[in-house]
């Protein structure tokens, strides 16, 4: 779709998208302590390896990068483009939050609530993005599924080793 905001230079909306994703990846980042407790939790035998989460935040934070970009672009008016940064903050904030109930408070019981808002904002943004770029929408499927993944390793981690 072609819009007054479409004629923006692509520069400013892809470094704010990148400074925002490699924060948000950042902050979770640090907070995400997989040695000591976390290491004496059972894990379902699907748990994929340490490694591999690093690789996949990296794919899907780079996503969404691109998603939060290409839907500014394609917004029609500067309130819609504010509307679309905001719920992307908005899930920036729930992505670093279940984190901090996962790994800093070591409440996965918790953490299965706060993913289930996190998971409903994603599916927000998708149409949201739909409404102005399917191209944008599409990008966050990769986001959609590996949440949904992980809802199901965090419900496994609580029928493993609850109570919390």
């Amino acid at each position: 779709m072609n819009s007054p905001l479409g004629n923006r230079p692509w520069g400013l909306p892809i470094a704010i998208a990148a400074i925002a994703a490699v924060v948000v990846a950042g902050v979770g980042g640090t907070m995400t302590d997989t040695t000591g407790w976390y290491e004496s939790l059972r894990l379902p035998s699907w748990n994929p390896p340490p490694q591999a989460f690093g690789l996949i935040w990296t794919v899907v934070f780079t996503l969404i990068a691109a998603s939060g970009v290409t839907a500014w672009r394609a917004a029609p008016d500067s309130r819609t483009s504010d509307t679309l940064i905001g719920l992307f903050a908005i899930n920036g904030a729930l992505n670093v939050s279940w984190t901090v109930l996962f790994f800093q408070l070591r409440r996965p019981d918790w953490a299965i609530v706060e993913l289930a808002v996190l998971w409903l904002s994603i599916a927000v943004l998708i149409v949201a993005c739909a409404r102005h770029s399917r191209g944008a929408a599409l990008l966050l499927l990769p986001y959609l599924a590996w949440v949904s993944v992980a809802g199901a390793l965090n419900w496994q981690v609580i029928q493993l080793n609850g109570p919390f």
